[in-house]
């Protein structure tokens, strides 16, 4: 088992808050990402589950049993940290038997959860090497082995794979993601990178500044965000705004104003807008369609970035930035202008604080 329950929970450091009444459900088995910038307060939630902060308020629950006051070595968790945390003058197995040894488990039964950790990440050939004999990415392995033999309620991985480089993280990412599927365990993963926990979650926390923004599957937040900060946070490239006015409203269709003079209507559901209020509306990259009708927003291309596969576009429209992805190759350049369709695009409109109020079209939420 390894549900876990987070109810009203806060966490300061003296005067300072850094998290605010956190209150979070994480089902058995679930593979759960918290994810958000800097300082938000993802790791310091992390280690409150884990036991290695005290909490200053709320409650924990790990399988329905209270662990606030449990010590984290009582707790049934194992974390990977970010730092490999490997002892460099033991080998490989001996990094991996270090803490079960400590437990007097028998010898029998550590050789047993060496081996099967072993065949798992697929580390068999580097057993009698140390530590400083092995890649970042092996290293990494025998971290997360050193959990798995634990056989844990859940796993805790606090931004595992920030050290390795690019193309090993994409491979150490889809490792990680078959181990879960293999092992059926809760893991809770940290990250800053949200491709990271767009590929693995079942379910994403979105943090800022000490408190959850939203919780969802990585589709519902990236076809619903609750506001503009999780819409800026969840995808990539990151969402464009751009300022609008609301000039018209009527059975239903709004008429909104943006800079450089075009004027698009869009259908709004059940929201409540008038005239005069202002909205942000957000697409995203790869919703931007190019158009030839003089009536759409023209948009001066100061950047091209051609990936191949892509074209990557860099635009200003009426002084505000436009980011587009276009597929395949483009016969574009920068200082050149270009036309794009917004009445076709998923648009998500925002209120002046930064809430969602409806997307267009037909997602309302």
């Amino acid at each position: 088992m390894g549900e876990i329950k987070l109810t009203d929970v806060k966490k300061s450091f003296g005067a300072v808050t850094v998290l605010k009444d956190i209150n979070l459900h994480i089902e058995d088995g679930e593979f759960v990402v918290f994810v958000g910038p800097s300082g938000c307060g993802k790791s310091t939630l992390l280690r409150t589950i884990a036991g290695l902060e005290k909490i200053t308020g709320g409650e924990i629950a790990i399988d329905g049993k209270r662990v606030n006051d449990v010590t984290a070595a009582d707790r049934g968790l194992a974390m990977v940290f970010q730092s490999y945390a490997l002892y460099p003058h033991m080998s490989v197995r001996q990094n991996l038997a270090f803490g079960l040894e400590n437990s007097n488990m028998p010898k029998a039964e550590i050789t047993e959860r060496i081996n099967e950790a072993a065949r798992m990440l697929e580390i068999e050939a580097y057993m009698d090497r140390r530590p400083g004999q092995l890649s970042g990415g092996q290293r990494q392995r025998v971290a997360i082995g050193r959990a798995i033999v634990r056989r844990p309620t859940a796993f805790l991985l606090d931004e595992p794979l920030s050290n390795l480089d690019a193309e090993l993280r994409v491979s150490t990412r889809a490792e990680l993601a078959a181990l879960h599927v293999r092992l059926g365990s809760t893991m809770i993963y940290v990250t800053h990178d949200q491709v990271e926990a767009m590929t693995l979650a079942h379910r994403i926390v979105v943090m800022r500044a000490g408190t959850i923004e939203q919780v969802g599957t990585p589709l519902e937040l990236y076809n619903k965000p609750a506001n503009r900060f999780v819409a800026g946070f969840i995808g990539a490239p990151h969402m464009n705004f751009l300022k609008a006015d609301v000039v018209a409203v009527s059975a239903g269709v709004v008429t909104l104003a943006f800079a450089g003079g075009y004027r698009g209507e869009l259908q709004i559901g059940q929201a409540k807008l008038h005239v005069g209020e202002k909205v942000t509306v957000g697409v995203r990259p790869q919703h931007l369609i190019v158009s030839d009708d003089p009536q759409h927003p023209t948009v001066k291309i100061y950047l091209v970035e051609a990936l191949g596969s892509e074209t990557v576009v860099h635009g200003d429209l009426g002084g505000e930035k436009v980011l587009a992805v276009l597929p395949g190759q483009q016969r574009l350049n920068a200082g050149d202008t270009v036309r794009f369709d917004l009445s076709k695009p998923v648009l998500h409109v925002f209120d002046d604080n930064g809430l969602r109020l409806f997307t267009h079209p037909g997602q309302e939420g």
